[in-house]
């Protein structure tokens, strides 16, 4: 199956737990999301990112515990983040947790893109029950 919508995110800054130093940033940060659509859920979740000193090139990963219904069936799974940039080319990975879809999710398999047009953030999500 092959969804897409949109969804709405907040994220807030989150004491690191590890030290910056003066070439790399580190940074945390909470995740709180909307997805709309056929994926009817919210989730959340923490990030952490490394900035460099080259504008365009960082890192991040990320997961979050999403929890609503997809395509009609209820319940909740986790969704797994590797982000890269370099030079301001983005790489970004998300894919479910193997094993975490809980109620009617349970055996859920699938990758979700995401993409950001006009300030709006849509994804699209490609799954297996």
């Amino acid at each position: 199956m092959k969804i897409s919508g949109k969804f709405h995110v907040k994220m807030k800054p989150i004491d690191p737990y590890a030290d910056s130093t003066d070439r790399i940033t580190l940074g945390r940060m909470s995740i709180d999301k909307t997805f709309l659509g056929e994926l009817s859920a919210t989730s959340k979740g923490e990030m952490l990112n490394a900035l460099t000193p080259i504008p365009g090139s960082a890192g991040y990963v990320a997961i979050e515990l999403v929890t609503g219904e997809l395509s009609g069936q209820k319940g909740s799974f986790a969704l797994q983040h590797f982000g890269t940039m370099s030079n301001g080319e983005k790489k970004l990975i998300l894919e479910v947790v193997p094993d975490s879809g809980i109620g009617e999710l349970e055996n859920l398999k699938g990758t979700m893109s995401i993409d950001i047009k006009d300030g709006q953030h849509f994804y699209t999500f490609e799954y297996e029950l």
